[in-house]
This record gives structure tokens, C-alpha cells and sequence, in this order.
């Protein structure tokens, strides 16, 4: 998810009986960011994801 779109992102989880759902989150926009600007949110996602799905 980009910034931009967390709220809308958190209001559908709660719509959908899921309030505590978490999720990655990335700078907003990424129409316009260039390959390193990409590269950099790719990253961060997987960092997040790892945090999100894997237990330490």
C-alpha cells in the first residue's frame, strides 16, 4: 500500500472483519518514481513482508 492509500487500506480490512491486519507501506506515488526510487520501495517491501510474515 502507498501512504496515500493506508486509511482506505485500514477502513476495508475493519469492513472486512479483519481490523488488525496488517500490510506493507510504501512512499506515495510510485507512477512517477524513477528505477532507483523503485528499487528502494521494492526493497522496503520485502523488509516489511519478512517482518510480516515471519516469526523471529
Amino acid at each position: 500500500m502507498t501512504t496515500r492509500f493506508v486509511t482506505a487500506a485500514e477502513l476495508m480490512s475493519r469492513a472486512l472483519g479483519m481490523a488488525d491486519y496488517k500490510f506493507a507501506v510504501i512512499d506515495h506515488p510510485i507512477s512517477s518514481a524513477g528505477d532507483d526510487a523503485l528499487a528502494a520501495m521494492a526493497r522496503s517491501t520485502i523488509e516489511q513482508a519478512r517482518g510480516l510474515l515471519l516469526i523471529d
